[in-house]
């Protein structure tokens, strides 16, 4: 009877230790199969092309395809629901970034929790936004810029690629700092905003650096400041906002994330693979292409950044009484 009990309470100690067993050696093996990450936005836009150069970079070092799947809608609030209702295996990860931090606030009811149901793996760069006029604005610096507004109150427009998005809130906190009221015009999508603002129809745009670096270049549009807290490398003539307005500081921070309860072993095998890119120097010469700058470290980091931008973001969506669409 005693040998029975043994051989029992031995089976039963190996049931319980089979799946942890199973996840440690799938973790091991990962990945066997091809990864997805889901994108919430349309393919070609900045958040695509950082997606597709990190995913290129993993296929690369861990033999298996890193498939760029993009899902946009709501601001990629339907990315991130997909990604929260996926195995937590790590095959479906997702490109994380501002617009999470921002929707937690943005949003009133979503069917997730940001900060509880998504893991972070990595973050990849900091992006600067810069702050460009059209050369029909007399103003070539921020306090003259400034100046021009209070002279000229509600006359001035700004365009931005849609309610709530980076390129409306990192403006929202300029007007709210320097004092000055302008006219807030969304479109559906960046390029639109770029677009009439190179006609003249808006005045002002805060954009990324991917899609105004040439138009600035070609004399077509007027860069004022960069609004990260440090000048950019892609422009490094061009001074910050905080440089006139102390302790404004904007930027588009991107990474990846999975599915809570994904293997730690999976998140740090993928973590160390991600900061390897961000020390390679064609990967950090190509970010610099896009006028961003590394930002590598543990999820720990990562995790902590985000809870920093939705803490940052909330205030100023509530301040400006922002809603969502």
């Amino acid at each position: 009877m005693k040998l029975l009990r043994r051989r029992l309470l031995h089976l039963a100690a190996g049931a319980v230790a089979l799946p942890a067993v199973s996840r440690i050696a799938g973790a091991q093996n990962y990945p066997a199969r091809p990864v997805r990450i889901i994108v919430g936005f349309s393919a070609g836009g900045p958040n695509d092309i950082l997606a597709r150069l990190i995913g290129e970079w993993l296929s690369e070092r861990l033999g298996q395809p890193f498939i760029i799947e993009n899902r946009p809608g709501a601001g990629s609030n339907l990315a991130t629901e997909a990604i929260v209702r996926a195995p937590p295996d790590g095959y479906t990860l997702l490109l994380v970034g501002s617009p999470n931090a921002i929707n937690a606030t943005l949003y009133d009811k979503l069917n997730f929790n940001f900060v509880r149901d998504i893991v972070p793996i990595a973050s990849f760069i900091r992006g600067a936004l810069v702050m460009v006029v059209h050369p029909s604005v007399p103003a070539q610096t921020v306090p003259e810029f400034i100046a021009y507004a209070k002279a000229n109150p509600g006359k001035l427009s700004y365009g931005s690629g849609g309610v709530g998005g980076i390129t409306h809130i990192t403006p929202e906190l300029f007007k709210m700092m320097a004092g000055v009221n302008m006219v807030h015009v969304q479109y559906r999508g960046a390029p639109s905003a770029l677009t009439d603002l190179l006609s003249g129809q808006v005045q002002a745009y805060f954009a990324s650096t991917t899609v105004s670096i040439e138009h600035i270049r070609a004399g077509k549009l007027r860069a004022l400041a960069v609004t990260t807290a440090k000048r950019s490398e892609a422009l490094p003539d061009i001074p910050t906002v905080g440089d006139f307005l102390p302790g404004y500081e904007a930027s588009a921070v991107f990474g990846v994330g999975a599915p809570k309860n994904t293997p730690p072993e999976i998140i740090d095998r993928l973590n160390n693979e991600i900061n390897a890119a961000l020390a390679a120097p064609r990967i950090r010469a190509r970010l610099a292409d896009l006028g961003t700058t590394v930002l590598a470290g543990s999820p720990a980091d990562f995790g902590r950044l985000i809870a920093e931008e939705t803490e940052k973001w909330g205030k100023v969506i509530r301040a400006a009484n922002i809603k969502a669409d």
